[in-house]
């Protein structure tokens, strides 16, 4: 019974593993694309925009009127009649339709179309700021899993220290007071991997809800996206403040606004009424033409057709803040990039060099070379170089999807 539940034991833990998609930066992108729950909600923009594409194509629909004028008193009434007789009533029976002029259906329907545009782009940009934190919650898992795996390499150096160090108290080479000191340690890393197991999983959740996983998922630790930009920082610029989706909005904005200024134009003309009558009186047809139109002698649409205006004034002040926000972001980006990727490569011979100090102090500790008080430095030496390393290398990793941010070619990524 024990080995059948052993083995069970070891099935469903196998099947989690498998269970478990390993996702590069690229591929969590890609699946945020498709399954990002902020995203979907976001799209319905994009089918509102269309649903008002359709309003704006529908003409005005025909009015139908109808009134009856009837005689009160009797003594009008037609000889021998009833007041229900239709000689002592007067019937109107009118069909009119109003009319669209000077182009407002057209300006309805350009409108409607270049708003739809700009909530394309509008995804396009809510998109880019989600992609960002997708990365982002990317790097924090992976460097969550780096510092989990740090701390569990320096406990595995401190488990064999114990063991050898209860080895040498039984054989009288050192005094108590060494192997507590180890041990004591040891169960500092003990409490530290416990937290930062806990801390690998929270990110590993948050990943999830961001790229909307089903099943479990884990980062790709053999991820190369992390490659040298060899672009320099000029072309850089130029991409981002003519390709970046939020220039892109600013431009389209502008779009609108003359659209929206052409349509405010039109509508300052009436709109006229028109249709026919058939209006029985008294038992005599009459047919007659109907149409009616409104003076403009008050409205004439004055404040629409200024607020389009400046609302044009406003979107032209914003396209040229959000190229310049983009120069500066791109810019100071491509910087910290650089300084970080320079940083990296220094700190890399620091690291091998910490591998070579633990492990000669190590060796001069057993052989009885040294104090526990120069093993326990250098341990402590090490673990700071360790995580130093690696903190260097996610400070890189942070600055590369910040320039993909700033740049916008991280929505290029999710494509």
């Amino acid at each position: 019974m024990k080995r059948i539940f052993i083995i069970l034991l070891c099935m469903l833990s196998l099947e989690q593993l498998y269970a478990q998609k390993l996702l590069t930066l690229r591929e969590s992108l890609q699946l945020a694309r498709e399954n990002n729950p902020d995203l979907k909600v976001a799209a319905y923009n994009i089918n509102a925009a269309e649903a008002d594409i359709k309003t704006a194509q529908i003409r005005p629909d025909p009015i139908f009127n109808m009134q009856i004028l009837q005689l009160t008193n009797k003594k009008y009434f037609a000889e021998g009649t009833r007041w229900t007789n239709t000689a002592n009533n007067q019937w109107w029976w009118q069909v009119t339709k109003p009319l669209q002029v000077a182009g407002q259906r057209g300006n309805k329907i350009d409108l409607a179309n270049k708003i739809h545009t700009q909530s394309k782009l509008d995804y396009r940009e809510n998109a880019r700021g989600i992609y960002y934190t997708v990365a982002s919650t990317w790097l924090d898992a992976w460097s969550a899993k780096i510092e989990l795996d740090i701390l569990e390499k320096g406990k595995a150096n401190i488990d064999s220290l114990v063991q050898i160090n209860a080895y040498r108290l039984k054989n009288k080479v050192i005094t108590n007071t060494d192997l507590q000191r180890t041990q004591l340690l040891q169960q500092q890393y003990q409490r530290d991997i416990v937290a930062a197991r806990q801390h690998y999983i929270n990110e590993l959740q948050n990943l999830r809800y961001m790229i909307g996983a089903a099943d479990s998922v884990n980062v790709d630790f053999s991820d190369n996206t992390f490659n040298t930009i060899l672009t320099a920082g000029d072309s850089l610029v130029e991409l981002g403040t003519h390709e970046r989706s939020d220039v892109l909005l600013a431009k389209s904005a502008i779009d609108v606004s003359n659209s929206n200024i052409k349509l405010q134009r039109s509508m300052a003309y009436p709109q006229p009424e028109v249709g026919g009558m058939y209006n029985p009186q008294n038992k005599v047809p009459y047919v007659g033409f109907y149409g009616t139109v409104s003076i403009p002698l008050f409205n004439r649409n004055q404040g629409q057709r200024e607020k389009a205006q400046v609302l044009k004034y406003q979107s032209e002040q914003n396209l040229w803040a959000s190229e310049r926000q983009a120069e500066t972001e791109i810019t100071t980006a491509y910087r910290s990039y650089v300084t970080q990727r320079q940083n990296l490569e220094d700190y890399q011979r620091n690291l091998a060099e910490a591998d070579n100090i633990l492990s000669s102090v190590r060796y001069s500790y057993v052989k009885g070379g040294t104090s526990i008080i120069d093993l326990l430095e250098a341990q402590r030496s090490w673990l700071d170089t360790q995580q130093r390393y690696y903190h260097t290398m996610e400070e890189f990793r942070r600055s590369y999807i910040q320039l993909l941010f700033a740049t916008g070619i991280i929505n290029q990524m999710a494509e």
